[in-house]
């Protein structure tokens, strides 16, 4: 079932607006693009706080606007979830007051999602006394969250959450998010220009740049694509894997994640025995030989075929390659694809360093939970 249709132009000075796409009734949507390209844009027409100059804006079937018959549904009547960058919380409120603002300003008809279930959801039960003033950075965005989510929207608008937090409250909030997206059937657009966010947590990516759609897909397909590197950044492409948890090795803290290709060591508990898991391979990460290597430190090697060459003006190269029913990218220079013949077909050796694989690019599998609360049912 399609939740969002949208089918926008806005003029902004200089810069001009022109977006269509469609998102899905449940999951994480991935607004993703370098800054300028469009994004917080897009989530503040949905939000009614930009009014487009031409187009369309339908959710669950509601025109929240439409310029050809003169239809623009007042903000507090669009039923959307916002979550700013820092969280904008009511600072003499306490937590409970906070996530209950929404909550008591929503129709009896449309309270599908509960205090206890968000508390429980976003773990935030011993929180709720406090006020703002006492609460981390991450602590701070769940609280933000839940309390957007109290407001029963129909979708959720997240505007770079992780933007004001460091790196240890981003780890803090991540699992958070992948409850949510797992166990919430809610549409989610996401806005982010760090294409490790967008991995772990995306179920589908829309690709702006320069205020226009480059691309839609998974995050897998988009990976693939090796004419969009220019738009993820110089060394940002790679490949993303789904593999399952087999192993831990507890004597060197190594988990073994099998894939339709063979088996990935990584550093680290990657999961409980069984999980589903998301890896990211960075292109960079990917060393190529002719002959398997032997007596070397590296454990990750793999054989495969060329099936893509991409050059462009500059030193490197990037090149698309089969392990089996897998694809990896590496990026290498384009003196070592001509020294090498790396030519479409040519057999290779992938080597894949242990250490590129750490925690925050390993992720349980969007949309493979079962259970949870089901919003709308």
């Amino acid at each position: 079932m399609t939740m969002i249709d949208l089918d926008i132009r806005k003029r902004l000075g200089d810069f001009a607006l022109d977006v269509s796409f469609s998102i899905p009734g449940h999951g994480v949507t991935a607004l993703f693009g370098r800054s300028g390209a469009g994004k917080t844009s897009v989530i503040a027409a949905i939000a009614g706080l930009l009014r487009p100059d031409e187009g369309h804006i339908r959710v669950a079937g509601r025109t929240l606007f439409d310029a050809r018959v003169g239809a623009d549904v007042p903000i507090h009547r669009r039923r959307v979830g916002y979550v700013f960058q820092d969280g904008r919380l009511f600072p003499h409120l306490s937590v409970r007051d906070n996530l209950l603002y929404g909550y008591r300003r929503s129709p009896l008809r449309n309270r599908r999602i509960t205090m206890e279930e968000v508390v429980a959801l976003l773990g935030v039960a011993p929180l709720l006394e406090r006020r703002p003033r006492d609460l981390s950075g991450g602590e701070k965005q769940r609280v933000a969250i839940g309390r957007a989510l109290l407001a029963q929207p129909e979708v959720l608008l997240m505007d770079e959450p992780f933007a004001s937090l460091d790196a240890p409250r981003k780890r803090e909030i991540l699992p958070y998010l992948e409850r949510l997206r797992d166990e919430l059937r809610l549409p989610i657009v996401y806005v982010s220009h760090a294409i490790e966010e967008v991995v772990r947590l995306a179920n589908q990516v829309v690709v702006l740049d320069a205020g226009r759609v480059a691309a839609t897909g998974t995050p897998e397909q988009l990976g693939e694509r090796l004419d969009l590197r220019p738009l993820l950044g110089e060394f940002e492409s790679g490949a993303i894997i789904d593999a399952q948890v087999t192993a831990f090795d507890s004597q060197f803290e190594l988990s073994t994640l099998a894939f339709e290709g063979g088996v990935l060591r990584v550093p680290g508990r990657a999961g409980d025995l069984g999980a589903l898991v998301r890896v990211r391979v960075r292109a960079r990460d990917v060393s190529l030989a002719l002959e398997k290597p032997a007596a070397i430190s590296v454990q990750n090697i793999f054989a495969g075929a060329v099936e893509e060459v991409f050059e462009d003006s500059g030193a490197y190269a990037e090149l698309k390659l089969r392990v089996s029913g897998t694809r990896f990218l590496s990026r290498v220079t384009r003196e070592s694809v001509s020294r090498l013949g790396l030519v479409l077909g040519a057999q290779v050796y992938l080597l894949v360093k242990s250490v590129s694989l750490d925690h925050e690019t390993v992720s349980t599998v969007p949309g493979r939970a079962n259970g949870g609360l089901r919003h709308g049912d």
